[in-house]
């Protein structure tokens, strides 16, 4: 499926090394009057390029930034103190054939791991100066790319994963994240810091990781882009897990030109997480996703809208409005909408009891979490039994009165994948097939649209992709089952 994009889609290094030091003075002056937050990727090589920005100035508007706003936001949870280091690094590195992310900020949610002196501890106090074996698979990616790690990004406390009663967006270590358009609007989790942060213009662009929803509702609630790729596409190793079924990681950032030059990077296979990027690594373009970014991109495409259960606007309202907009735009463009259909199946499914999901994720929840706290060199923790226990000794820090830990005591009670757990799974499948894939192939369609993350359990189950975007009053989650297919 191809995307458009909002910013250019070419651009030129300049390799003039005289000129680029002629400007440094300049530019130094320069840049401090500029709003770099609403600058792409593409935009900030143009800078580097021309001598009139570099990785140190752009991290330090950055920090800046976020010294800033995150007193009240609370999207960042830690920053790397070796940061300028890194952004010095960058600029002696910079070549004019250095690939678009090369110098570029990346905040990272606080559930992948970094080998460096930035904690990992999905936001809670137990896992604080644990030190992990080595970097996350998707941050090798990022360092070789180039990218500066600028810090962690606050989350919702183990992935949303702890209780069915804590706010969204809250942690023991960053506190309650707020969404930056709208204090009362609740900014969704559990990528909650990445997706705030991504809005609000602390990094160029962030990564997530999702379950079921973690990417595509917070970015649809900042009113920025999310890309929850399918399952195997970007690597998990050494990410804090739920579901090797389920769990993926993607980028959230503010146009769709620059979440994908971040996919674009994270992609490929892992020997760590071999059984799932083996398979998926076959299936990526040869020259990557950014090719795919073309103005005619929707052109013949056929794109369902899944009406019953998911539109729910009174006539006439704001957002009924604003769709129709959109889909006018989208005919415009060369779409061939396909309007009102059902997934038949769509109300199991949405059920996490009747499909399956809530038996299964349980369980594969305590395999993979102690698998993952087994290899830290250093912990004081090492299995969920001891996460619980160490909540209840610090019940005050961790407000286990208030919110308690219900999910997580429901994992500590099951053993293994028993045979109800098998069967939750096969059953999400047989679910999968039955429901959006046969609505798909029956329909022949390239894509699937909704207008808000509410149906993202109908992806999760079956590893589909998902991406969340904006467009002016809009926001609206789109499904591409055929990146599920052949590439995204």
């Amino acid at each position: 499926m191809a995307l458009i994009s909002s910013s250019s889609l070419t651009f030129f290094f300049l390799a003039s090394t005289a000129a680029a030091f002629a400007a440094a003075a300049a530019a130094m002056a320069h840049s401090s009057t500029i709003d770099y937050a609403e600058f792409t990727i593409a935009d900030i090589q143009y800078s580097f390029a021309d001598g009139t920005l570099t990785s140190r100035q752009l991290v330090q508007y950055y920090l800046n930034r976020i010294h800033t706003f995150n007193p009240y936001l609370h999207a960042v949870i830690e920053l790397n103190p070796n940061v300028l280091y890194d952004a010095d690094l960058a600029d002696r590195r910079r070549l004019p054939t250095s690939g678009l992310l090369h110098g570029i900020p990346i905040l990272l949610k606080d559930s992948i791991a970094t080998r460096d002196r930035i904690n990992t501890t999905a936001g809670s106090l137990a896992l604080l100066s644990s030190i992990v074996p080595r970097d996350a698979g998707i941050v090798r990616r990022l360092r070789a790319a180039g990218a500066i790690i600028l810090g962690k990004a606050s989350m919702s406390e183990w992935a949303n994963f702890r209780s069915l009663y804590a706010p969204n967006g809250w942690s023991a270590r960053g506190g309650r994240g707020r969404n930056p358009y709208a204090a009362a609007v609740d900014p969704c989790g559990s990528s909650s810091g990445s997706a705030i942060a991504a809005a609000a213009g602390m990094a160029t662009a962030t990564i997530g990781t999702e379950t079921d929803g973690s990417i595509i509702c917070p970015a649809a609630a900042n009113s920025v882009v999310g890309i929850k790729p399918t399952v195997g596409l970007t690597s998990r190793a050494g990410v804090v897990p739920i579901s090797p079924r389920q769990d993926t990681v993607g980028p959230i950032a503010r146009t769709v030109a620059d979440a994908v030059a971040v996919l674009d990077v994270i992609v490929g296979y892992d020997k760590r997480d071999a059984e799932a990027t083996e398979a998926a690594a076959k299936i990526v373009p040869k020259g990557g996703y950014w090719q795919f970014l073309k103005e005619d991109g929707l052109e013949g495409k056929r794109v369902g809208i899944l009406r019953k259960g998911f539109f729910r606007f009174a006539e006439g309202s704001l957002e009924e409005k604003a769709f129709a907009s959109h889909f006018d735009v989208m005919r415009q463009k060369g779409a061939i909408l396909v309007d009102n259909l059902e997934i038949s199946n769509v109300s199991i499914i949405l059920d996490p009891f009747k499909s399956g999901e809530e038996a299964a994720l349980l369980a594969e929840f305590k395999l993979s979490l102690n698998a993952y706290l087994s290899e830290l060199e250093i912990s004081p923790v090492r299995s969920l039994a001891d996460i619980i226990t160490f909540n209840n000794e610090h019940k005050t820090e961790e407000r286990i009165e208030e919110y308690g830990q219900d999910v997580f005591l429901a994992a500590e009670n099951t053993n293994g994948l028993g045979a109800v757990e098998r069967f939750a799974i096969k059953r999400m499948a047989e679910l999968s097939e039955d429901g959006l894939e046969r609505l798909m192939k029956k329909k022949k369609l390239d894509a699937v649209v909704t207008p808000d993350a509410s149906g993202a359990s109908i992806l999760a189950i079956g590893g589909y992709p998902e991406c969340a975007g904006w467009l002016c009053e809009l926001r609206g989650s789109f499904w591409h089952l055929l990146w599920g297919i052949e590439g995204v």
